[in-house]
């Protein structure tokens, strides 16, 4: 019962993108990076280090934003969406950037059926709002541990799921939600206005399931690759409490009193050269 439920789940998901690709398209401020810069805060840089000549897999890659940004920074990219109209929008990104990229129509848990034999990556690399489309963390981090070279890491920046227990309607940090994972997803039933393009209703359902720092760090440990750091980090890329308040770097941030809370963590996670 609870696999069909995932695959139902997983099945509006991908409506659910199919519906926002295109939107966002339009509401992402690719202009940097048709103007021949890229769209990676100096936080990514400095985590994840150089990566040009290296082969990078970038999972839940959306319209490919960042896959080409670090594309414009040397890197050899492969972008994986479950939303074809995802990748539609990715691979015309990238004919009007000249970039080079290879996008690749697949859920998480499908893409070993999409790659070569023996094929493997230097970096694996995930960002920003990720983890809750995923149904099951210690598959994800299986697959991740199998799409690595040896000697390769996975780089993960991702909203702290500490945040998502207030209420994102209240001025105050009221708690509306649990923090601890439940195997059931719980659904959004659309009829709200997109993050991106606030003018925009989405129409279409999604499924979303909740994941505690613990999850995350028992899959990425279980699955064998050894963690070099975990980050925590008080900036965010969105208003995602009202709160919040823009700085001059274009992060938001609590005020002051109360800017005790992680809002962002990142992580880097190797593969043992021997494995």
């Amino acid at each position: 019962m609870e696999a069909t439920r995932h695959l139902e789940a997983e099945g509006a998901n991908r409506e659910h993108w199919n519906e926002l690709a295109p939107v966002h398209a339009r509401s992402y401020g690719t202009g940097p990076l048709l103007g021949g810069g890229h769209l990676l805060n100096k936080l990514q840089l400095d985590e994840v280090g150089d990566v040009a000549g290296r082969s990078l897999l970038h999972l839940q890659c959306h319209i490919g934003t960042d896959t080409l940004s670090w594309a414009r920074l040397g890197a050899v990219v492969t972008g994986v969406d479950i939303s074809e109209r995802s990748i539609e929008e990715a691979e015309k990104l990238a004919g009007k950037t000249g970039l080079p990229a290879r996008f690749i129509r697949s859920s998480v848990y499908d893409l070993r059926d999409h790659l070569e034999e023996g094929e493997g990556f230097d970096i694996v690399y995930t960002s920003i709002g990720v983890l809750c489309w995923l149904s099951d963390l210690e598959e994800w981090a299986r697959i991740i541990h199998d799409c690595l070279s040896p000697g390769g890491f996975l780089y993960l920046y991702e909203s702290h799921p500490f945040l998502s227990v207030f209420d994102d309607e209240a001025d105050g940090l009221n708690v509306r939600d649990r923090y601890f994972h439940e195997a059931e997803p719980v659904r959004w039933p659309g009829q709200y206005h997109d993050y991106s393009d606030g003018n925009y209703v989405v129409q279409t359902p999604s499924w979303e399931w909740t994941w505690s720092i613990a999850d995350i760090l028992g899959a990425v440990i279980g699955s064998g690759l050894v963690l070099e750091f975990f980050h925590e980090h008080e900036e965010i890329h969105w208003r995602h409490l009202p709160a919040m308040r823009m700085d001059p770097d274009g992060m938001y941030r609590l005020p002051r009193g109360l800017r005790k809370l992680p809002l962002m963590f990142s992580l880097r996670a190797r593969k043992s050269p021997g494995s």
